[in-house]
């Protein structure tokens, strides 16, 4: 028999449909939601979209998630996430991977690259566990892949990349690289002025692996040729990495200015300050922006002090630091992020739903399965409530977190 799931009476926006729903969902106080906009029904058959209705379809023998007016979008997408409830990557157990996992649901994600690092000469098991635990079931947001940023970057734009996992670009440690993600890269984050690391470029993209500008030193003119090899996204725009001056351009110039490319935005308010944010989005447009978490263990636990990599830092607002005052990502969840993304940029709820739905399925290559509510593709959707928070997420057709899950019936 198969596995059914229908969602009811929701309030449906996609990437694609320019629909734009009211403030009153993104107020703090909201009241309850009102009907002015035709009702949908969405049908998950197996783990893939099978109906969407703008009448009501019957129930037959499929479980039931009774939306009561809420809002429908696309499954999050988390092309950059470390860590996440009390868990980081570097731990290198399935365990952890399965706490990202499921904190990353209770924000709208249903997919999520790992994001790490790689040691030249050291121990790598983490990413042979990652590995092995892409595309499986950990619980909650689906491992589509692992994002490494490093080795090849450049020294003076490391941030919180430690020195053992940066090296100067080479055939040996790309092999090496290769080796330890068993076929699982999906993305790799390097510094294209390094020597040999235009060859690099070439050899992921061959590999179908996307090149992504990031922690960098390079001019305008470097970041130019690179972008000509085949560096196609930015890892976290305007952080390491040179500033922009009006003689000396730099990468952002580059970045900004040339329509294939797209960059992710830690869209906080702290990692961009809100006039930076809202100047590179209306030059990227919401076709070429990916907002991202930069999440590390702390996202999901609140205030308080943790410890990453072995050095103590605080949590503080959803903004860790370390205790000389370094940045080292974010403790927000998407959901927490997108409502500040719309706030600084005055963006609309589509467009910003785009940028961590429809945009980042196609930087992966897999806008044929994800990124929209549409037939055919997998059924990974998101509820939003009034109060802006999640009230349930559904990955491949099962609800995974949900604030009540007493939508979730047999009909």
């Amino acid at each position: 028999m198969s596995r059914k799931l229908l969602v009811t009476n929701c309030h449906l926006i996609d990437s694609g449909e320019r629909e734009t729903i009211p403030d009153f969902l993104f107020a703090e106080s909201a009241p309850a939601p009102v009907s002015a906009k035709r009702l949908a029904d969405v049908l998950v058959t197996d783990g893939v979209i099978s109906r969407v209705s703008r009448t009501r379809l019957p129930a037959d023998d499929a479980a039931v998630l009774d939306a009561g007016g809420r809002t429908l979008v696309p499954g999050f997408i988390d092309v950059h996430i470390q860590g996440a409830g009390g868990a980081d990557v570097l731990d290198g157990t399935p365990e952890s991977l399965r706490a990202i996992s499921r904190t990353c649901a209770r924000y709208g994600a249903t997919s999520f690259l790992a994001t790490s690092v790689y040691r030249p000469g050291g121990d790598n098991g983490h990413l042979r566990v990652a590995a092995e635990h892409t595309e499986r079931d950990l619980g909650g947001a689906r491992l589509l892949g692992i994002h490494l940023e490093g080795p090849f970057i450049a020294p003076a734009r490391a941030g919180m990349i430690r020195p053992d996992s940066i090296c100067s670009p080479s055939e040996r440690v790309f092999a090496g690289v290769l080796d330890a993600t068993q076929g699982c890269l999906r993305m790799m984050t390097l510094a294209p002025e390094l020597a040999g690391c235009l060859d690099i470029v070439w050899k992921l993209v061959r590999r179908g692996i996307v090149a992504s500008f990031g922690h960098s030193d390079a001019s305008y003119e470097e970041t130019r040729a690179s972008i000509a090899a085949g560096v196609s996204h930015v890892t976290h725009l305007f952080n390491v990495m040179p500033g922009m001056h009006h003689r000396h351009p730099g990468p952002i110039a580059a970045i900004l200015t040339d329509s294939k490319i797209t960059a992710q935005v830690i869209a906080d308010g702290v990692h961009l300050h809100p006039a930076i944010l809202k100047l590179a989005f209306s030059l990227l447009g919401s076709d070429r922006c990916v907002t991202i978490t930069d999440g590390i263990q702390a996202l999901g636990l609140g205030d308080g002090t943790y410890t990453y990599n072995g050095e103590e830092y605080e949590s503080l607002a959803g903004t860790p630091r370390y205790r000389d005052g370094t940045l080292i990502g974010t403790s927000l969840g998407l959901s927490e992020i997108l409502p500040r993304l719309m706030l600084f940029t005055k963006c609309s709820l589509a467009d910003a739903v785009k940028t961590v739905t429809a945009n980042p399925a196609r930087v992966l290559g897999m806008e044929h399965r994800k990124g929209a509510v549409e037939e055919g593709k997998d059924g990974d959707l998101v509820l939003l409530d009034q109060d802006r928070s999640v009230f349930a997420t559904v990955v491949s057709g099962a609800v995974v977190y949900g604030k009540d899950r007493g939508p979730q019936s047999s009909a």
